[in-house]
């Protein structure tokens, strides 16, 4: 598993449209050179790794050490692969409402190219749940991106703030690296900091913990609701345990689960309705009445080309900016064409930046 650590301070505002417009011509660009280059899984495996996207979000010229690189680049890659006629990759979600409306992109996607849409519609609501309920840091999750294959193979890019320190945290998976979602499933996670007190049950340190609360969520809804308030009147001992975790919210949930019984944690994941409190609660209570402690660690590279949009480290040069697009460009069509080897095409681009060119 790959962890690294980027700063992502929280920005106001969005890309103006005269660098977003650049933005996107660049990445379909660069997306229809790699897809020449290497199989749809390579771009997805890239897009997963923490350092590549932050190195991707500094070549399209965004921040380089914010949150707006995150939702910037993800929504100039959407709208670029979304351009390309043939697709091997596609992209759904985005920021706030638009990441909400991810189920139903999907599903225009595979009634347009006829695919089953369920597998990515079942792994973007899993992950984006995993991150707010079994791994529980602090930050609210606002960003969610799946690119996938027709094939069932995809990546996720999302993100949460902590709105009181400005900070943002940004969370990759890749299919096939998480073939079980709710233990250790991310392939990094880029955080400014790492925080002293976060509740990871997605840890193989928890996997005593986590077992315990599938089963006690099987149990009784009026035990596990006597156990718990009997454990919030001992001495505070669990700073992450919350006072409005009130045991009538606690039985309403209780009465959901032992009426479904899940075999697993994933399968507890999915119930409606439950969410980061009900599951903190029972795993305080295998904790403390069962002796079974979760694991309270946190799980928490990059170049610039181009120049960023508020100057820093130095202003964008719209004429490399533009050339850069065209080489790009020119390379693609020049490997369509069979005219020359694909990687010598695209090689081309450091000569044409050598000196003297």
């Amino acid at each position: 598993m790959r962890k690294g650590i980027a700063n992502l301070p929280l920005h106001r505002g969005r890309a103006p449209r005269w660098l977003f417009s650049r933005m996107v011509k660049l990445a379909r660009a660069m997306a229809e050179a790699m897809l020449e280059e290497f199989p749809p899984e390579e771009f997805l495996r890239r897009l997963s790794h923490p350092g590549w996207f932050q190195a991707l979000g500094c070549v399209l010229g965004f921040d380089w050490h914010s949150s707006g690189l995150t939702t910037t680049t993800t929504a100039a890659l959407k709208e670029a692969l979304a351009e390309i006629s043939t697709p091997l990759i596609m992209a759904a979600g985005g920021k706030g409402a638009t990441a909400r409306r991810t189920p139903e992109e999907v599903e225009s996607l595979a009634e347009r190219f006829a695919f089953d849409p369920q597998p990515i519609i079942r792994a973007s609501r899993i992950t984006a749940k995993v991150d707010s309920v079994l791994l529980q840091d602090g930050y609210s999750i606002y960003h969610h991106t799946i690119f996938f294959t027709p094939d069932k193979k995809w990546a996720v890019i999302q993100q949460g703030m902590k709105e009181e320190l400005r900070l943002a945290r940004r969370y990759h998976y890749l299919s096939w690296e998480a073939e079980d979602l709710t233990r250790e499933p991310h392939t990094g996670i880029s955080s400014m900091r790492r925080e002293n007190l976060v509740l990871d049950l997605t840890s193989r340190k928890s996997a005593e913990n986590t077992e315990l609360v599938v089963q006690l969520s099987r149990e009784n809804p009026g035990k596990i609701t006597r156990e718990f308030t009997r454990i919030l009147n001992m001495p505070r001992r669990h700073a992450l345990v919350s006072s409005d975790m009130k045991p009538k919210n606690l039985l309403r949930a209780m009465a959901k689960t032992y009426e479904r019984a899940p075999e697993d944690l994933l399968q507890l994941l999915t119930i409606k309705g439950i969410g980061a409190k009900f599951v903190r609660a029972l795993s305080l209570v295998a904790d403390i009445v069962y002796g079974a402690p979760p694991s309270y660690e946190d799980p928490a590279l990059y170049s610039f080309a181009h120049g960023g949009k508020d100057r820093i480290p130095y202003p964008v040069d719209f004429e490399v900016y533009e050339k850069t697009i065209e080489v790009l460009e020119r390379a693609i069509k020049s490997s369509k064409l069979g005219d020359r080897d694909k990687l010598k095409a695209l090689r081309r681009l450091s000569r044409e930046f050598s000196p003297g060119a």
